[in-house]
Formats: structure tokens, sequence, C-alpha cells
């Protein structure tokens, strides 16, 4: 589509390579919206989605995300388009062209999916206006960012509790080191997949996902070795020197006396966004900040800045957005309770013959 100046394109194909040499002069770049992500969602999702916008033949903007939903009778309630990241603007833009881009995001998508959910990784604040336009609400979201430009700084910084953990851990004889083969992969997924099931309970991709990440060296696997079991670990993406994502971890967590595989985890990204000279690292996510939320805390004691860059909603379908909540908390009241009969009639019984 061309009107006047402008041009509204679809796919990385389009892209002119100014734009990605000077990626790092742009506010908001980030690694999810680079062609090397943009390339890997394409290979394992369903359906994925990219729109730019050039004026005079230069891009000045692009927006990539992926289509989810979940199984079963879910799929048709939990249809959502979700932007990682955050859209990538030159400098330069101004709010009408945001909004163009925005408005066309929209018009491509809108019949596939019930909302838009865009997380962004850095601050979006001088765009809203932008954002609102095209029908966009903002939603409070909390972060953490960590300053890695200085150890000394960095590890006064940190919870002492949090650093005796890690020297204890390494003192027992756990080791971080990177994965080098798929059965690793395997042993790690096993335990996020365990995690998810039972305290994280969102949606995670398949070991497929993470095979193809480990094997396209598109992400690095930190894991924690311990008595030759692999017991934790972390999936890292980076951003050149810029920025490091704490994408993925978890630990075997009180399973062995003195090693604390999911604080060992999330120092191995510390230390190796350290040796590796990259200024900052993304917890990619600290939750709602009028919920609480244990991971949050987690993530607190590691020294890092607490930001609220929120997050960009659009509800392409009202109604089915509103059903699709009522069901989707049916459905997981249900699943609760299913879990929690047995240990119900257990207790009745003992009561009844107490």
């Amino acid at each position: 589509m061309i009107k006047h100046n402008y041009e509204i394109f679809k796919g990385v194909e389009q892209l002119d390579e100014d734009f990605w040499t000077k990626i790092l002069e742009y506010k908001h770049a980030n690694f999810f919206q680079t062609p090397r992500a943009i390339d890997f969602f394409k290979s394992v999702k369903p359906e994925t989605f990219t729109i730019g916008l050039k004026r005079n033949k230069k891009t000045i903007a692009l927006i990539s995300g992926v289509i989810e939903k979940e199984g079963s009778i879910k799929s048709y309630f939990s249809r959502r388009a979700i932007v990682y990241g955050g859209p990538i603007f030159v400098p330069d833009i101004t709010s009408d062209e945001i909004s163009m881009l925005l408005t066309a995001l929209v018009k491509e998508i809108e019949n596939k999916v019930i909302y838009i959910e865009i997380r962004n990784f850095d601050d979006y604040n001088e765009y809203k206006n932008a954002f609102f336009k095209s029908n966009f609400k903002y939603v409070p979201h909390l972060n953490f960012h960590l300053n890695i430009t200085d150890e000394e700084t960095l590890k006064k910084n940190m919870s002492k509790s949090k650093l005796r953990d890690i020297k204890r851990s390494l003192k027992e004889g756990a080791e971080i080191i990177e994965a080098n083969n798929s059965n690793q992969i395997t042993a790690y997924y096993e335990i996020l997949h365990n995690l998810y099931l039972t305290k994280v309970k969102t949606p995670l991709p398949n070991e497929a996902f993470f095979q193809k990440l480990f094997n396209d060296k598109v992400a690095k696997f930190l894991l924690i070795l311990y008595k030759d079991e692999i017991i934790g670990g972390v999936v890292i993406a980076t951003l050149r020197k810029n920025v490091l994502y704490e994408w993925f971890v978890c630990g075997k967590d009180q399973k062995y006396k003195n090693v604390f595989p999911s604080i060992l985890s999330t120092w191995a990204a510390i230390e190796y966004a350290n040796n590796n000279n990259i200024k900052y690292l993304d917890f990619m996510g600290a939750g709602s900040p009028d919920k609480d939320y244990g991971v949050r805390e987690f993530k607190s004691k590691f020294g890092g800045e607490l930001v609220e860059h929120g997050r960009f909603l659009c509800i392409t379908n009202p109604t089915l957005y509103w059903v699709g909540k009522k069901v989707l908390t049916f459905i997981k009241n249900r699943d609760q309770l299913v879990k929690i009969k047995p240990k119900v009639k257990s207790i009745i019984k003992k009561l009844k013959y107490a």
C-alpha cells in the first residue's frame, strides 16, 4: 500500500539494510524484533506477522509478533497476538506515523485474534497518544533492569542472602555449563515444564521449540550441573553488546541441601553478561503491580531497577474477550477443583472418624 510518500509492507524481506546497521541507535531496539528472532518464530509458530512502515523508501518503524492460542476448548477463546519487546521506531518518527503502523497492524490481524498485546521492554510513554489513537489502552506491568557495567556495584546491590546461596552452591560442587547436546536440553525442559505445570500455570512452548532454539543458535542455554545431573538453567538471548534477556529460568529447588539452582541460573546470566561486556540484563517481566507475585520478590533480590514500562492492549473482539475471560476462569477453577477434590474427601473422612 502506497499513500503519498509512505508505504506499509509485510515481512522482513522488504526491510532496507540501513535499518539494521543502525538498529542500536533506535531507543526501542530489542532482540525480539530482529530478523534473527523473526525468522526463528516463523519456523516454530503456526502463524506470525511482521508489519513495517517506510517513509521515502526508508524503513522508519517495525512491529512483529506471533499469534498464539491454547489447546482444546481454550483455543477458540484464547486467540491472541503477542508482540515481544515492543515496536522499533527511528528517532524522528511522528505520532501520526506510529498510528499509521498500528492501524495497519490491527487491520491485518483483527479477524484472526481476540486481542493484541504489546509487551514493552522499554519506555514508550512519549508515544502513548499514538497508541490510544489506534485503539490500544495502557496496562501497567513491572520489570527489572539490572546494570552490569560495574561488578563491584552489582554485588553491593545484590541481596547478601543471594550472594551466600551462590557461594554455597558453587562450594557444594554445582557447576555452570553451557549446553552442548540435545539430551541436556531435554533435561532442562523437563524441569521447566514441571515448573509451569505446577506453579507458573501459563502456556509454555513445547520441547521442539527449545531444541530448535538451541540447534539454530538463536539463544544460549546456561545450565546447572550437579552430581552429573542437570538441575536447572536459563535461556538467554542478546542484542549485540547492549542487552541480555533472561528468557526462561528454572531449577530443582529444595532438592539438595546448600544448592540453589534457580538462584545460580540467574547468576549464570549475570556472569555471562559481565564477562561479555553486555550493558544490562532484562528480566523480561515482574508481574502486575496490583497483584502479589512471588517471582517479582525473587528477582528483586538481584539488585536491579524496578521499572514499569507496561503493556498496550487492543481488544479486537470485545464480546469474545469478555466471554473468553469467563470461560477460561471457569476452566481454571474447575481444573483446580478436580485437583483438590481427593484431598477434600480425605480431610472430610478424617474428620468424620476423628
